[in-house]
């Protein structure tokens, strides 16, 4: 059983916003932009009304998700992989796995500090798999509530086992979404109205640059939320008063960083699932997960963290890009990294990946999920 709260997300039918993918800059339409524009996208127009997460999926979450999918430990669906665990990665390890513990205990918390931070090891598949289980689950309570102007939904589910039917069907490599109401991976569209469109008409054509406050296009980083400052043992944002503030690698500034305190320091710097030099890790591997929702900035609908700490997955289908695998399915990523500069929680920074690429997940530990819901969520219905 698990709690995740969602904020609500209106003015159905606003505008679309063009942009060039990792270009500083944003246009009324493609139409505006320069002459030729390669690649221009129109985004962030949704139609209709939904919800995201107010967080990200934590540890914790994820761990309950686990013991309900796969309770004899088996794993058949590879929702999870040795180098997760803090003996193969003592720095970003979160979840450990116990082949005799008893049937639905077989997955824990590495530590507890891990518990209330983002889980970082998403593919898309496993994104799917939470939802649908989500989907498929108890809904046991459901309550509304405010704060301020923003306006959240809090549900509390008895997960589900079945993970591979709901609102994706997985026997389909390309799957989309299967119902009209019910709990999903945000689309691009939704993931970024939530992120950046002000129905206050604040910042560019109602858009902000960054989730965490208007920013100015075209000045690069300047105009860049403030970077956490990280409790070195637990993870927790020391600085939330700095507002704006986001979990990013600021340019000339060190990365956020954090060892669960129960690990060596040695250990922490050197450790890891790949064999990689000290120095070439420290180079590579610099950025921690903040503990969710400390650096207090919203984005105009309420939610937290949308800019740095995870990327997250969308369920947007894309084409490969050049040179990409094209018999594979892509899909679209947004958010930024505690461990990149301020330039991937631009409105621009629409990456994509396979939805199942394994070097990616093996190696990137800030890889997360935000849950969405579509329709009206109503007891005795999915």
């Amino acid at each position: 059983m698990i709690t995740v709260t969602t904020a609500k997300v209106g003015a159905p039918g606003n505008p679309s916003v063009g942009i060039t993918p990792f270009k500083d800059a944003i246009y009324r339409s493609c139409s505006h932009a320069p002459k030729p524009s390669r690649g221009c996208l129109m985004v962030g127009g949704v139609n209709y009304r939904y919800e995201i997460g107010q967080l990200e999926v934590t540890v914790g979450q994820w761990v309950a998700f686990l013991n309900t999918a796969d309770p004899r430990g088996v794993d058949r669906r590879h929702l999870y992989d040795a180098t997760e665990s803090s003996s193969m990665w003592p720095k970003y390890g979160q979840i450990n796995f116990s082949a005799t513990a008893r049937s639905g205990s077989h997955y824990s918390v590495a530590y507890p500090e891990w518990a209330d931070k983002p889980y970082g090891a998403a593919n898309f598949l496993r994104a799917a798999r939470f939802v649908n289980s989500l989907y498929n689950g108890r809904l046991i309570s459901k309550r509304d509530s405010n704060d301020g102007r923003f306006h959240y939904v809090t549900y509390t589910i008895e997960l589900s086992r079945q993970t591979e039917r709901g609102m994706y069907e997985l026997t389909r490599p390309d799957a989309t979404r299967a119902h009209n109401s019910g709990f999903v991976v945000p689309s691009q569209n939704e993931w970024i109205k939530a992120a950046y469109y002000d129905p206050s008409g604040g910042g560019t054509y109602s858009y902000w640059k960054y989730p965490t406050n208007p920013g100015v296009f075209g000045d690069g980083e300047q105009t860049a939320p403030n970077p956490t400052v990280l409790n070195p043992t637990t993870g927790d944002v020391t600085n939330a008063a700095n507002q704006p503030l986001a979990s990013y690698h600021a340019s000339g500034q060190p990365a956020p960083s954090w060892c669960p305190g129960q690990v060596q320091p040695v250990d922490c710097s050197t450790v890891n699932p790949f064999g990689l030099d000290p120095s070439a890790y420290a180079s590579l591997y610099q950025g921690s997960l903040s503990t969710v929702g400390q650096a207090g900035t919203r984005s105009p609908w309420g939610t937290l963290d949308q800019g740095g700490n995870a990327v997250e997955w969308t369920d947007t289908i894309t084409a490969a890009p050049a040179g990409g695998d094209s018999g594979r399915v892509w899909r679209r990523l947004h958010g930024g990294i505690s461990n990149s500069s301020a330039y991937q929680m631009w409105l621009s920074a629409v990456g994509l990946q396979p939805q199942d690429n394994p070097f990616f997940t093996l190696t990137y530990p800030w890889l997360g999920i935000r849950i969405g819901v579509i329709g009206d969520l109503k007891f005795g219905q999915r």
